[in-house]
């Protein structure tokens, strides 16, 4: 997969795009750029440029195969390939993150949990939890190189500084806190307290726009 020549933005969408792909009827065997923008609230135009860069196959009328969109996307996404990933965490939150088993089907194996400030918890899904101080040997030995992290903002530093410490070279952090890396380690934030402020604000503009 090409990453350097796409944005960060293309690469948010495509799941999207493909979720909802994989959520439509099996006789709807074509789906054209329109039907996919109306149905995610985006541009038409935005919609035919992403699916340009990754699909060549359709026609102007008849639309995409829906199947082979599927399979476009699999393979720019290059969901084949499994990337592991451990899982740093304190709450409620990270227990949820633990029973979700959406992940595989995007290439992400969560192999196990590390509690930052308790003891192992039983294994309630296949995914096992240990004390944070086996964090670093259960790395270098499984070859992990994706760390999560879901604890309290004051505990997000501390968690992100021991993956780094682990060599882990990209981070999801779900925390509400932003954390420093090294430019050599990427970084992700998926804080749920902006989001739920952002769609609190849209709710506000749409009621205001129906007054």
């Amino acid at each position: 997969m090409e990453t350097t020549k796409v944005s960060k933005k293309l690469l948010n969408r495509l799941p999207g795009y493909l979720n909802h792909l994989k959520t439509l009827p099996q006789e709807a065997e074509n789906v054209s750029a329109s039907a996919i923008a109306r149905a995610l609230g985006l541009g038409e135009v935005q919609v035919r440029k992403d699916l340009a860069k990754i699909s060549h196959t359709g026609r102007r009328r008849t639309g995409r195969s829906r199947e082979q969109l599927i399979r476009d996307i699999e393979s720019y996404l290059d969901l084949s390939t499994v990337t592991k990933a451990v899982l740093v965490f304190s709450g409620k939150l990270g227990a949820a993150l633990l029973d979700f088993t959406e992940f595989e089907k995007y290439g992400l194996q969560l192999q196990a949990g590390f509690h930052l400030h308790g003891t192992a918890e039983p294994d309630r899904t296949g995914c096992p939890v240990y004390p944070i101080g086996a964090l670093k040997e259960y790395c270098t030995a499984h070859s992990i190189h994706i760390g999560m992290i879901a604890v309290p903002a004051e505990s997000a530093q501390e968690a992100c500084d021991l993956l780094i410490g682990c060599g882990i070279r990209a981070i999801w952090n779900f925390s509400s806190a932003l954390v420093s890396a090294p430019k050599s380690v990427a970084v992700h934030n998926s804080n749920l307290t902006v989001s739920a402020t952002a769609l609190r604000i849209q709710l506000q503009e749409q009621q205001y726009k129906n007054m």
